[in-house]
This record gives structure tokens, sequence and C-alpha cells, in this order.
């Protein structure tokens, strides 16, 4: 089984775990994703972008039956064409990409589906708007490159200008095959959170946590009749700013998101094979897949990013904690900005996972960052 991405440590993972013998082509090869896959590192580009068309060509050189990706694939149709030639894609495919990904044509479809989402425009606002707006690339991901729009600024063809809500961000993750949607989960979203290390949009983590069941029922009936729309396969996720209980889409992330191996962690509940028989379609792969249950505590993740360039220690000691993963190799450099890993927590209520979280921030940083400070002295 063929993965790839940016980073495809927590599917790999789940799949690992399921039984599959993985072969991993991602940006980092970390660590843990080596104790259970056979990785391919493609190093980013000179600029530091993950290009997806590299990755695909690498990939045919590699002889596996199956293939299925992560972020940013979903951005890359063509790319995802030449990943799949010859192999079975356990995945969205170039055509619903190309449709879902549209951040112009998913703003027209969710008002004519009976849903709500920001308005979003491929030119400047006029001067009489009182919205509020954000720049964000056309192939946006991860909340990286979003920046507030004010007046004057330019809209580049690459970008579209989308209305700022307010409100709390979350996301439902769902598997789907192509007509209904079972969902999984609702989390709370971490962005720019500087406790993480990170800044702007940025992501930087999730909570799984119990929501108001009005809320949760607007959430599912948007992954319903989004996945009914756009023919989705597979596990997914949406993103979202909850006005009280009515979710407003921002995006449709049509492939395992961030966010998913929460649920995996609070419940056992095998992600990789619902995606598996998402894809497969038909309902009675679907209907045969054992409910999620509800997990008993909040359960949360969060990625670190560098706040200042560091190099690392010995990471390898970091292999024993079960809630640290994506540890780079000892002795990697980490730019400013760059991820340095991902931490977990659980706690009994949202705000104790959150604190966890910090408070193993903390550590973490410390220990990295005293280790440079150790070595300038």
């Amino acid at each position: 089984m063929l993965i790839a991405g940016v980073s495809v440590r927590a599917l790999a993972e789940s799949a690992a775990r399921a039984g599959a013998r993985v072969i991993a082509l991602d940006a980092y090869g970390d660590l843990d994703l080596r104790r259970i896959a056979e990785v391919v590192a493609i190093p980013r580009n000179g600029s530091g972008a993950f290009d997806q068309l590299v990755v695909a060509r690498a990939s045919r050189s590699i002889d596996a039956g199956a293939v299925s990706y992560v972020s940013s694939f979903e951005n890359a149709p063509e790319s995802v064409e030449l990943l799949a030639k010859g192999r079975t894609l356990l995945g969205n495919s170039p055509a619903v990409l190309r449709r879902v990904r549209d951040p112009l044509a998913l703003s027209r479809t969710l008002p004519k589906l009976g849903l709500h989402g920001p308005t979003v425009r491929a030119s400047a606002p006029g001067a009489a708007s009182r919205a509020r707006w954000l720049l964000k690339p056309r192939r946006s991901g991860g909340g990286h490159g979003i920046v507030r729009w004010t007046q004057g600024m330019a809209v580049p063809r690459t970008s579209i200008v989308q209305e700022r809500i307010r409100g709390g961000a979350g996301s439902i993750i769902f598997v789907a095959d192509g007509a209904a949607a079972i969902p999984l989960a609702l989390t709370r979203q971490l962005s720019g959170d500087a406790a993480f290390g990170a800044s702007g949009f940025a992501y930087c983590g999730s909570i799984l946590e119990p929501h108001h069941p009005e809320l949760l029922a607007n959430a599912i009936e948007l992954a319903t009749r989004v996945t009914r729309e756009f023919a989705l396969r597979g596990v997914c996720g949406i993103d979202f700013i909850a006005r009280g209980s009515v979710p407003y889409a921002i995006e449709v992330n049509p492939r395992p998101t961030a966010s998913m191996e929460l649920v995996e962690r609070a419940t056992g509940y095998s992600i990789w094979r619902a995606h598996v028989a998402g894809c497969a379609g038909g309902r009675d792969g679907l209907a045969l897949l054992p409910a999620a249950d509800a997990p008993m505590l909040a359960h949360g993740k969060a990625v670190l990013y560098a706040r200042h360039p560091v190099v690392l220690g010995d990471t390898t000691r970091w292999l024993a904690d079960d809630d640290v993963r994506d540890i780079p190799a000892p002795g990697e450099r980490i730019a400013q900005g760059s991820p340095i890993c991902t931490i977990f927590a659980s706690g009994r209520t949202s705000a104790l996972c959150y604190a966890a979280l910090v408070r193993r921030a903390r550590i973490r940083f410390a220990e990295v960052e005293g280790r440079m400070r150790r070595r300038s002295a």
C-alpha cells in the first residue's frame, strides 16, 4: 500500500495497525514513520514547498498495487491522476477534487444545498463593504498563506477573498461512500496559537470534545449534503466556523485529515478500515462498519512549531513516549516556523485537555531550546 502526502504518518499508522504493508512517500521521513513503513522521503523544493508532481513522478518507480493520499494532494488533481495510474486509488478521484476544491464553486453550491458558508470573491470587495475579509490561496492548506485583507490590497489570480465569519473554528470528520456519510467526530480546531509556536492562521492542533447536540446535528447534515453533491468517498473532513449551532463551511478536505487520528486514539476505531470501506463504495460497505463509540474524555493533539531555528539532540528517546509523534531524526535542523513534532493529551474537559497540551508543549520547547542556549553559551 502506497501512501503519499506532506506528512503521512497518521494514516500510515492506522493502515499498519490494520495489517497493511505500507510504503510511505512524504517530506519528512520521521523516526516513528520508519518504525511502521518503508519510507521514501521526498525533500521539499528550494522554496520550502512540497511539490506534488515531483512526488507523483517518484512514485512511478515503486511497486504498489494501491495508493492513498493525504494533504496536500487534494490541491493537485493532475498529480493524483499520475499517482494512481495503473493502481487502485483509495481516495477521491481527480474529477471530484477539481469540483470540491474550487472555493468559488463551493461558495456558489452551498446555498443551493440549503447550507451556510462565507461569501467568496475572486476580486477585491468594494469600498462600501462592511464585512471583514481574508486573503487566501486558492489552493489552501493548513491555514498557511492566509492574511487579513484590507482595502487597497491586491488579489492575485492565485488567491481569493473570503468573508471572515465570527465564531468557533471546528471540523466534522466523517466517512462517505459517494452518497451517504457516517459521522465520526466533531473537533475544535486550534490555529495560530503562540503556546505551540504557531502564528497567523496556521493549523496547530485539534481537540475532540462533546458538542451541543444541535450543532452536531447540523454538522452531520452539512457532511451528508456535501457528500451527496460532490460524491465524496472515504474519510473526509469539513472545516467550519460555528455561529451558535450553525456551521458555516469554510472548506472541504476530501481526504483523511489531521484530526482523524484523535478518533482512533479515543475509541480504537480504525480510520484506515473506514477509509477503505468508503472508497470501495456501496452501502453494504458502510453498513458493516462498527459505530465509533463516544469518547469518555476530551482528546487533543498539537503541532509544535519552532520558535527559533534549532538543531535537535537525541530524539530517539521520544520514541518511548506514546504521546509524541512525527519525531525528526537526531541532529536535524529545524527552521523557525517549521514543525518540530506532534504531541497528544487528554482531560476530563476540553479546557483541561488544552491545558495539558500547553504544559507538554512547554516541556518540549524547554528541552529543544535549552539545548540551543547551552550550545551557544
